[in-house]
């Protein structure tokens, strides 16, 4: 009867407003009660994936509201882990995705909380793209203060943007 993989919390709602205007962006959720205090505080374009596990399915149907989404997992391991595998599928389906990273909060709910709506639209706003995200992610590991570790960055950073799709892309990142 309810099947994670295809359910999509608030998506209703998204339906909603895409009858009344374009929905430019989506904002994904790990659970639903980020989703809640994302519509509580004003963001009506959010919808929680259950859990870390946004499917092929889920991008799908995202695929049929919107052409960007920006991903708000948690900061925790978990969560980035999650960022990480949803970008491919995202994109596989001609979706353009941003990511949000949080300071200061574990996830949308909290932060909101902490530090209310003003403050997470300027979050919004410096969403890096996906690319800036997976090759800030990768730098954060390397201390790039050592010439071995700045090498080893270098040579995964270089493998990584050589899965880029476009050579528009490869050339501005490389």
């Amino acid at each position: 009867i309810f099947d994670k993989s295809r359910t999509l919390y608030a998506i209703n709602l998204l339906k909603k407003k895409k009858q009344r205007e374009p929905v430019n962006n989506v904002i994904i959720t790990e659970g639903y009660m980020d989703a809640i205090a994302l519509h509580q505080y004003g963001f009506d374009c959010a919808v929680a994936s259950l859990g870390t596990s946004l499917t092929e399915e889920h991008a799908n149907i995202l695929a049929k509201y919107t052409n960007q989404v920006i991903l708000t997992y948690d900061g925790d391991e978990a969560g980035q882990n999650a960022t990480r595998r949803a970008i491919p599928m995202l994109e596989k389906t001609g979706i353009q995705v941003r990511v949000l990273r949080m300071q200061g909060a574990k996830d949308p709910d909290e932060f909101l909380k902490k530090y209310g709506a003003q403050r997470f639209e300027v979050l919004l706003d410096a969403c890096q793209n996906q690319a800036e995200y997976r090759l800030d992610s990768l730098k954060r590991k390397y201390d790039l203060t050592l010439d071995d570790q700045r090498v080893e960055f270098l040579n995964q950073a270089a493998a990584l943007i050589a899965t880029f799709p476009s050579a528009v892309q490869r050339e501005v990142y490389g």
